[in-house]
């Protein structure tokens, strides 16, 4: 008998879908028994990851999402899983991952008594995601996971969320007929922007470019780098970059900007036009009173997103269209109307070179300091990093915007990071991103705090002896927060007294954490002991996490 549960499987299959990421509780239970027959088809069923909570689960489906640029599953239990899930939910929607997030729902025979675990799950899912609805009937199921998978796979992707009631799982769905998928083709900016915005730049003294997540979703990569080349313009990152927008080992790579505003207006106004390629400006942390670009500033603003356009500054020159598709006709139109910006090119890069070795022998200059230096620590790890790795960085205070110039991220798919500033990511999301590339090794950048958060993806990393490299940066304390708490100048920067920003007495045993989800661990305290467990973490068969102990101080 083919149900509504059996049906939705099909339809998830129709659409591509390799994986759901799941929790399952009782509403979910035929779904849950669909996959039984699943199982039994091996490589060509689908498979259920399991994740401990749904803050896991929802982080995986994210990962894996923005690995692939595929439809990813998330599987949800009824009201309270959606609501566990809310805060990775609203990473996933800033990242514009596209994720068909599902939940159980009480039946609709009884939903007008408001059973235990119902609420109205599409109005909760409602502002975080780009879609939402409830399916009351099993022949509207194909329609829905139709629009559903559309509307999150079309530009700017995202989330969509689909309540699914157990009577419609369990009914039966004989003759209910699947419908296609569709796609719709990536769009070019409109020709006449385009030559306004190449007008614009052919005049330009001093530009700067501004690269987003859309560049490396779109695969435009070597078309940013064309134009960066023909103008002479250095490339920033975003201050919360999430993606390797542009490539790290390029000589105009010169990492993100800094994530407070001041600094922000500080390197706008040094040059006489911004150009952002799918870059939203204002991602870094505000300083009340405050702008990132002083008024009037010249502002090329190209994006897949309408919404993003012009948003929050008036753009001189706006265009909506897909990067990829856009860029060599720009870089065309510039070229046609003034030569290859070759000499600035080479003083922008040597400016850079400089500011990069300097990091660089700042960092070695701290690589005997005991405790630990970030600086030291990352350049360790960036020695030991295969060239085919992924990162996954959620380091925030060790890191902040010097990790991306010591750490490679030279491919589109190299680098994830927290595109939403919910922590908590990078354990479950190295596991989304592990099963899109299992060939490829995956390395966890995380902080003893946001490790917390999601401490349960360690256990699902374990059961499907996935080769993650955990690597826990540990301060004891919420650092970030002590930072921004001592610019204020109060009481607590007088005192030396945190509230609540501690996490000692107990201190967290990072190792035995680990060891109890069945992932083998070590700590150290040295770069020697470092690059060791590095290499041993690297070669094994299954998950492995290292706690790096350094200094706390502020």
């Amino acid at each position: 008998m083919t149900t509504g549960a059996t049906l939705f499987l099909d339809l998830l299959r129709a659409n591509g879908v390799d994986f759901v990421f799941g929790n399952p509780g009782t509403t979910e239970l035929p779904l849950v028994d669909a996959f039984a027959a699943e199982h039994e088809r091996g490589s060509s069923g689908i498979r259920y990851i399991l994740g401990l909570n749904e803050i896991v689960v929802l982080g995986m489906a994210d990962g894996y999402a923005q690995a692939t640029g595929r439809l990813a599953v998330a599987n949800l239990h009824a009201a309270p899983g959606l609501g566990n899930a809310m805060g990775m939910l609203y990473n996933a929607a800033k990242a514009d991952a596209p994720i068909l997030v599902t939940a159980g729902q009480q039946d609709t025979t009884i939903a007008l008594t408001e059973p235990l675990l119902w609420d109205d799950l599409a109005t909760l899912a409602r502002p975080l995601v780009k879609w939402s609805t409830e399916v009351t009937r099993v022949a509207d199921l194909p329609r829905t996971v139709h629009r559903a998978a559309k509307v999150a796979l079309t530009a700017p992707t995202g989330p969509v969320f689909v309540s699914i009631p157990g009577d419609v799982l369990t009914a039966d769905a004989a003759g209910v007929e699947p419908m296609a998928a569709t796609r719709i083709a990536p769009v070019r900016a409109d020709v006449a922007a385009v030559a306004a915005a190449a007008d614009l730049i052919a005049k330009a003294e001093r530009p700067l470019l501004l690269a987003g997540d859309a560049v490396p979703r779109s695969g435009a990569h070597a078309a940013l780098a064309a134009l960066a080349e023909a103008i002479g313009a250095p490339v920033y990152l975003e201050g919360m970059a999430n993606t390797a927008a542009f490539p790290s080992d390029h000589p105009l790579y010169a990492g993100s900007v800094a994530r407070m505003t001041p600094a922000v207006r500080a390197l706008t106004d040094a040059h006489d036009l911004v150009i952002s390629i799918g870059a939203d400006l204002l991602t870094q942390s505000q300083a009340a009173g405050v702008e990132a670009l002083s008024p009037g500033k010249p502002l090329i603003h190209l994006d897949d997103d309408p919404w993003q356009v012009g948003k929050n500054f008036p753009a001189t020159v706006a265009m909506v269209g897909d990067p990829a598709a856009t860029l060599p006709e720009l870089t065309a139109a510039v070229l046609a109307l003034a030569p290859a910006a070759t000499t600035r090119a080479e003083a922008v890069a040597a400016d850079l070179a400089a500011k990069r070795a300097a990091l660089v022998a700042r960092a070695e200059a701290e690589a005997d300091v005991l405790p630990l230096q970030p600086l030291a620590v990352l350049h360790a790890i960036a020695a030991a990093l295969p060239p085919d790795a992924i990162v996954v960085e959620e380091t925030l205070s060790t890191g902040m915007n010097t990790v991306r110039h010591l750490l490679p991220a030279v491919r589109p798919d190299s680098w994830f990071g927290m595109r939403g500033g919910g922590i908590g990511v990078a354990l479950p999301q190295a596991v989304g991103i592990q099963l899109a590339h299992p060939g490829r090794p995956v390395v966890a950048l995380s902080g003893d705090g946001s490790a917390m958060y999601s401490a349960a993806a360690l256990w699902t990393a374990a059961h499907y002896r996935l080769p993650i490299v955990a690597v826990i940066v540990n301060n004891r304390s919420y650092r970030i927060l002590k930072q921004r708490t001592r610019v204020l100048n109060g009481p607590s920067a007088a005192t030396g007294t945190y509230v609540g920003m501690d996490l000692t007495d107990p201190a967290i045993d990072f190792v035995k954490l680990s060891e109890a989800h069945g992932v083998p661990a070590e700590r150290v305290a040295t770069l020697a002991g470092l690059s060791a467990a590095f290499a041993r973490a690297l070669a094994a068969d299954g998950p492995r996490l290292i706690e790096v102990e350094i200094d706390s101080a502020i």
